[in-house]
């Protein structure tokens, strides 16, 4: 049986790479194997190429903190089971600010197609960070442009 090689180096877009949307200090960690399946990896391809470049043309370098995520990954770091990151249709990124968020935030609201925006914010710490997921597979529901404020204790 002839199993199918993923090429991590992989460009997704111009300025994104496969190994970037896989990455995770977690997965390094408890030596999860985090490898997307093809179609997964077709689907962050489309959540680059319809939101990330956009965003980078605008904004300049966008810092991806948490793409792809297999099953076990996602329960590791305590995803939701259903998470969109598990398709390769979410991506969270690193914002210096709350006002850059919410710069960016109306920026994609205004010009982009995306199913979920959520400023995600850790009360505690006041740290956070931009979730944006795209769908893109065929048969698929179409993108709800759900906008939403999350908060978390810790």
């Amino acid at each position: 049986m002839k199993t199918q090689q993923t090429d991590i180096n992989m460009k997704l877009t111009e300025h994104f790479t496969l190994r970037e949307m896989v990455a995770s200090g977690t997965a390094v960690r408890l030596e999860i194997k985090n490898v997307p399946s093809a179609a997964a990896v077709e689907c962050l391809r489309a959540l680059c190429e319809q939101v990330l470049e956009p965003m980078r043309r605008r904004f300049g370098v966008i810092r991806v903190t948490s793409g792809y995520r297999c099953r076990a990954l996602n329960t590791a770091v305590g995803g939701v089971k259903n998470s969109q990151h598990m398709l390769g249709e979410a991506a969270d990124i690193h914002v210096s600010s709350l006002e850059q968020a919410q710069v960016m935030m109306a920026y994609v609201e205004r010009n982009l197609d995306f199913d979920q925006l959520l400023l995600e914010k850790v009360m505690a710490t006041g740290c956070c960070w931009l979730h944006i997921s795209y769908v893109a597979q065929p048969g698929r529901r179409p993108n709800r442009r759900m906008v939403k404020e999350v908060r978390m204790r810790s």
